[in-house]
């Protein structure tokens, strides 16, 4: 999809669908009333009459409107009350819903009104991130090719000042959204093609098309030269190799990096604690974290931010075997630590405590893993927030707010030393599972143990990477992350 912004009067601008924003009562602000009066007042009519509620997220569409250029009119509703921020990016998505359910190849959204005090770079990246989305499609034939055929957005300001931010936000929106589509694509591939080795392959082709990612990709037997015998102890029972996935972005080389850390378990039958039937078909989707960091990394490179970046991905397949880790086998991880697996179903928190603590050779400045971890998170937050986890406050109110920016919100849960005292275990140091109480919050713990030496929070996603019913992998928390990154790429310029 193409984006770009122009300035002046939407009346005369030729497109396939003009979006007006309209609140749910009268009197419209001054760029829908432009349009309500080269319509004849036929908006206003609307709403008087009740026809068209205003609310939040609501569309009418009007074919061949009298009096403007466009050959569609599509009313989205702002509420009765001046849209929060959370607000425009839920009306800003209804929009971009509605305009892909038709046959329009090319759309103008007027912004006048929307951006009031609001940074326009901030907007604009946010809308063509939100369209790049609405856009996405698995398998592109099925809707006949009659719906979803919007190449081109335009946004249209009132200011002609205004139009050189909304270009550099659009940019920035499009790599984002390409990023989080190609993260969504990776997550609904089914695990006989989304292997470990698929995942490295994606790897070192992301490389090939941003030449300033350095991508590194470990075999089992340079890890266990590097004593990783937690990762590899989940690999034991499939005949898929693992890999330990490095990618480097140096936009910021004199910084100490960011480094996240992806979860990427192509598929999780449990092992010898196997899962139940039922809905097995969505451990393809256990290797969402992987998934998100490879996105976020590509929308770095594509957008050149100035940023020092790492993104490392253990990636593994979980199956039973005669080979299999057995539940009360006790393995060495790479930090020395030894661990009882008293649940094989619990292997996410094997394979990231080996990279986490491989981390630490880069001296980061922050490490984030984001990894689809418990069932425990779901039950507790559903779908609409991930678990965050971390000992350091900064750093915890940062991705909150990131998430709270970007419509991706996240829930602070604790680690409290009482949660810790779960994981004893009589014949190791650790123990991978800390009972039916708290899960989440033990996995956490677990991992906290192998992130002493550096700043570090942990994201759960398993509610939010993607959905059940009409499935498909959502990419989150892709937005989050990179609200994160622009953040402080913001207070570095700044400082």
């Amino acid at each position: 999809m193409e984006f770009s912004a122009r300035a002046g009067s939407v009346i005369p601008f030729k497109t396939d669908c003009l979006i007006v924003p309209v609140p749910g009562k009268l009197p419209l602000p001054a760029a829908a009333a432009a349009v309500d009066a080269a319509l004849g007042g036929q908006i206003s009519a609307l709403v008087t009459a009740g026809d068209f509620t205003g609310a939040l997220g609501a569309a009418l569409m009007l074919h061949q409107p009298a009096g403007l250029a466009a050959s569609r009119l599509l009313l989205i509703g702002t509420g009765k009350e001046p849209p929060m921020p959370r607000d425009v990016l839920n009306l800003i998505a209804a929009a971009a819903r509605a305009v892909l359910g038709t046959p329009a190849k090319s759309a103008a959204l007027l912004v006048t009104d929307l951006l009031g005090e609001r940074e326009p770079t901030t907007f604009a990246r946010q809308a063509a991130r939100l369209f790049c989305e609405a856009g996405y499609k698995y398998r592109p034939g099925d809707d006949n090719g009659k719906r979803g055929k919007l190449a081109r957005l335009t946004l249209v300001c009132e200011e002609r000042s205004q139009v050189r931010t909304l270009t550099r936000g659009l940019e920035l929106g499009a790599a984002i959204g390409k990023g989080i589509n190609s993260a969504r694509r990776l997550g609904d591939l089914p695990g006989n093609v989304c292997t470990p080795g698929y995942l490295a392959e994606q790897a070192r082709e992301l490389g090939k098309r941003h030449p300033g990612v350095s991508v590194r990709v470990l075999d089992e037997k340079q890890m266990a030269k590097l004593k990783m015998g937690a990762l590899l102890s989940v690999t034991a029972g499939t005949v898929q190799p693992a890999y330990l996935i490095a990618l480097e972005y140096r936009g910021a080389a004199a910084q100490a990096p960011v480094v996240l850390v992806g979860k990427g378990i192509t598929f999780d039958s449990g092992g010898i604690s196997l899962k139940p039937g039922a809905k097995m078909d969505e451990m393809k989707y256990d290797m969402c974290g992987a998934a998100s960091v490879l996105g976020v990394m590509e929308a770095v490179a594509a957008a050149a931010l100035p940023v020092h970046l790492v993104c490392l991905i253990p990636t593994v397949e979980n199956l039973p075997s005669g080979t299999a880790t057995k539940p009360g086998d006790v393995v060495t991880s790479m930090s020395g630590k030894t661990i009882e697996i008293l649940n094989t179903d619990a292997e996410g928190r094997l394979i990231l405590c080996d990279a986490l603590t491989y981390a630490a050779r880069y001296k980061p400045a922050v490490v984030i893993d984001i990894a689809t971890l418990t069932g425990a998170c779901v039950v507790a937050l559903g779908k609409q927030a991930s678990g965050l986890f971390s000992p350091n406050d900064t750093l915890a109110a940062e991705l909150l707010a990131a998430g709270e920016a970007s419509g991706d919100r996240a829930w602070r849960l604790p680690l409290w030393k009482e949660y810790d005292e779960q994981l004893k275990s009589n014949f190791a140091d650790i123990a991978n599972i800390g009972g039916p109480e708290a899960g989440s919050i033990t996995a956490g713990c677990f991992l906290a143990r192998f992130t002493r030496d550096y700043t570090w929070a942990h994201l759960d996603i398993a509610g939010t990477a993607w959905n059940s019913g009409p499935k498909g992998a959502t990419g989150r928390p892709i937005p989050l992350l990179m609200e994160y990154l622009l953040g402080r790429i913001d207070a570095a310029g700044n400082a």
